[in-house]
């Protein structure tokens, strides 16, 4: 541990609200990811909690899509593809974009929704979410500043808070300023130098690990630490229940079509 970061137990933390079974993007690839109508099909599947992914437009209008760019998940104008960053574009520009016709025909049309899109449709039948704060490179502190305080505002009052994360210490900083109250987590590519210090400094309450990185060792580090542990992008059986047998608390997948979330 750090100079300065104290050590808590799991007894210090409130109990766990979240559903163990997390829809990724909102139906994994069963529809056009980020959409609301991958959020339906999560649901209709009879998932509970969903991950997505959260940028902002040049306008400061927080929205859901994952890349940095337009190209893979809509069918921009060769005009906006070819200026590169999605978050470059006001939303006036962004919310007329088809960003469904390229998973299938039967999502032709499907718009990009905002993060309020999301919440209402959460907040209305029960759901949680975990948002990903995705920012355009070089805009890390501004969308975690914007992000978190349209998520506070959202959901004040609401019986469980969405879940805040991200890969960018600098982004989930400018959430903590801005929403001390939300709770948040690290997420995790690679066990890097002063990961769980970090995680500790932001006051983490969890953090969301690429799955292969969970073993005995990396449990028990974040668990003494009194964090909780989630694995992405689960799409195994035999892995999943490798994670469960660790005690693994949320478990984000792409196939809502194979698991069965009131299972565990």
């Amino acid at each position: 541990m750090s100079a300065g970061v104290s050590p808590t137990t799991q007894e210090d933390r409130p109990p766990w609200p979240y559903p163990r079974w997390i829809a990724h993007r909102g139906a994994g690839k069963l529809a056009p990811e980020n959409t609301l109508a991958a959020f339906r099909l999560g649901a209709q599947h009879g998932f509970r909690m969903f991950e997505c992914d959260v940028k902002l437009s040049a306008d400061g209008v927080p929205f859901l899509m994952h890349d940095a760019t337009l190209a893979r998940t809509t069918r921009a104008p060769a005009a906006l593809n070819a200026g590169g960053v999605a978050g470059a574009h006001p939303w006036s520009v962004l919310s007329q974009l088809d960003a469904g016709s390229w998973h299938s025909r039967a999502y032709a049309g499907e718009p990009l929704p905002t993060l309020d899109n999301i919440a209402q449709f959460c907040l209305r039948n029960g759901h949680c979410l975990n948002i990903e704060i995705k920012p355009t490179p070089g805009m890390e502190e501004r969308t975690g500043q914007v992000v978190a305080a349209h998520a506070e505002r959202l959901w004040k009052g609401a019986a469980i808070a969405p879940l805040l994360t991200s890969f960018q210490p600098d982004a989930l900083r400018a959430a903590q300023n801005e929403a001390p109250a939300l709770p948040r987590g690290l997420l995790l590519d690679t066990l890097w130098s002063g990961w769980l210090e970090t995680a500790l400094t932001l006051d983490c309450i969890a953090v969301v690990c690429n799955q292969d990185l969970w073993d005995g060792s990396s449990v028990t580090q974040a668990r003494s630490a009194g964090l909780r542990l989630l694995a992405y992008t689960v799409n195994d059986e035999w892995a999943a229940q490798r994670l469960t047998a660790l005690g693994i608390d949320g478990i984000i997948t792409d196939r809502v079509d194979l698991f069965a979330p009131a299972a565990g």
